[in-house]
């Protein structure tokens, strides 16, 4: 099963005092483990971990509460919410039962957490109470369709869902369809009601989305197809249109190497944008400079681990950080601010790592 980013869980506000990550305990890991950022370096040193959330593969952390999201990647898959402070994290309430199996992503819009569910093949809504704990029964929205790969794309399989800058709409990824739905939340039930549907590249396997942060353009990246699909987005009238298609797997893969894209981010200031390829354990880097849509690889460089799944930038975008799952461990990254280029600056071990947000 694949999973995200992901918006993020594979974009955070990074900078500050705490960085919260995620892993798989089915592959060893800690559960959500705290660690302390150092504010000059930017060196993370874990201080504690809590271990009461199964697969907590995906964090959100709602920035005017302090409420930190976390998927429980199962079946039946939940989702869970933690008080944050002083290094700590406090349950907030029991896990709440998303309607679906294997959620992978998930984010808070309109007052409401939404999770996508990987093996369900669908999108959850969830109300979330005054202290911000989320609170059953979930409305879902389930996908329908299916694409030409006989082993992962016999169903839906929704990997993200993210709203959009606007606020007015969700956008999930759906990598069993080959396909991005455009949903409204009902303003009475909270549930996702479908708006649109964008078809891409068949048997491409879109896994995860970014906005750029100021031009009206959506990159989506395709775990099955090593490509990044160009969008214009259309925030009036809720429209996703491809206009590009950029390879991201390289032309020097070694035989027998398969690129399994995993998440792409664009930069604070929206000069240039990486993407993390597992397989052949690269970082991307794309230069912007000719045009938000029309993005050019312009530098490659090793993860410095092992199947790289996420990738968070500080608050300056001075550094970028790669979460790597079977390496257990995450590696960091002085970004050149001419070029978006990337020099090694450290790494530590978190097993069974899978995201990373910062307070």
């Amino acid at each position: 099963m694949g999973a995200e980013r992901g918006e993020r869980a594979a974009s955070g506000d990074g900078g500050g005092r705490w960085a919260y990550i995620g892993s798989f305990t089915s592959g060893g890991g800690h559960g959500i483990t705290v660690a302390a950022v150092d504010p000059a370096e930017g060196a993370l040193t874990p201080v504690t971990t809590v271990n009461s959330l199964v697969n907590p593969s995906c964090l959100t952390l709602a920035r005017d509460t302090g409420v930190l999201y976390a998927v429980s990647d199962a079946d039946p898959g939940r989702a869970a919410a933690f008080r944050t402070g002083d290094g700590r994290l406090a349950p907030l309430g029991e896990p709440v039962e998303v309607g679906g199996a294997g959620p992978t992503h998930l984010s808070v819009a309109a007052g409401r957490l939404l999770t996508a569910n990987y093996g369900a093949g669908s999108v959850s809504s969830l109300a979330l109470r005054p202290d911000g704990s989320p609170a059953g029964p979930p409305a879902v929205l389930p996908h329908r369709g299916s694409g030409p790969d006989p082993e992962r794309q016999t169903g839906p399989h929704a990997h993200q869902v993210l709203p959009d800058p606007s606020g007015r709409w969700l956008l999930s990824v759906d990598l069993g369809t080959d396909s991005v739905r455009v949903c409204a939340l009902d303003p009475d039930s909270g549930a996702p009601r479908l708006h649109a549907e964008t078809a891409l590249r068949a048997g491409s396997g879109p896994r995860h989305l970014a906005f750029h942060p100021y031009e009206g353009v959506v990159y989506v990246l395709h775990e099955l197809m090593p490509q990044l699909t160009v969008c214009h987005w259309d925030a009036d009238a809720g429209r996703l249109e491809p206009v590009a298609e950029v390879p991201v797997g390289g032309d020097d893969v070694p035989a027998g190497v398969r690129a399994y894209p995993s998440v792409v981010l664009v930069a604070p200031d929206g000069r240039f944008a990486w993407a993390a390829v597992r397989g052949t354990n690269r970082i991307l880097t794309l230069s912007l400079a000719e045009g938000a849509d029309r993005p050019r690889v312009a530098g490659a460089v090793a993860c410095g681990g092992d199947w790289p799944r996420d990738l968070v930038t500080d608050a300056s975008g001075r550094l970028l950080y790669v979460v790597n799952e079977w390496s257990g461990d995450i590696t960091w990254f002085t970004v050149d601010p001419r070029d978006g280029r990337l020099s090694p600056a450290g790494a530590v071990g978190v097993p069974a790592a899978a995201c990373l947000v910062f307070s």
